[in-house]
């Protein structure tokens, strides 16, 4: 699998995951009503998903990630 698709289908998978988490918790937890459910989960979902890049460097296209509870930028295998 190339490694841009790679990162766009990890981006695909940890933003849906969250999205359905957060969505359940909302509907469960809170009062919103209406289409402030899917927003709210969908903003909460994009801020704490861990983004993922492909990036040409000299030993060839490698896949990183960036998360906020992970210090600097990880390599995926």
């Amino acid at each position: 699998m190339k490694p841009t698709t790679k990162a766009l289908l990890f981006n695909f998978i940890c933003f849906a995951a969250l999205y359905l988490l957060m969505f359940f918790l909302i509907v469960t937890f809170t009062q919103l009503d209406g289409w402030m459910k899917p927003v709210t989960a969908a903003v909460a979902a994009s801020l704490l998903a861990p983004k993922f890049q492909s990036v040409k460097t000299s030993a060839g296209e490698k896949v990183f990630m960036k998360w906020i509870f992970i210090k600097g930028v990880k390599e995926i295998k």
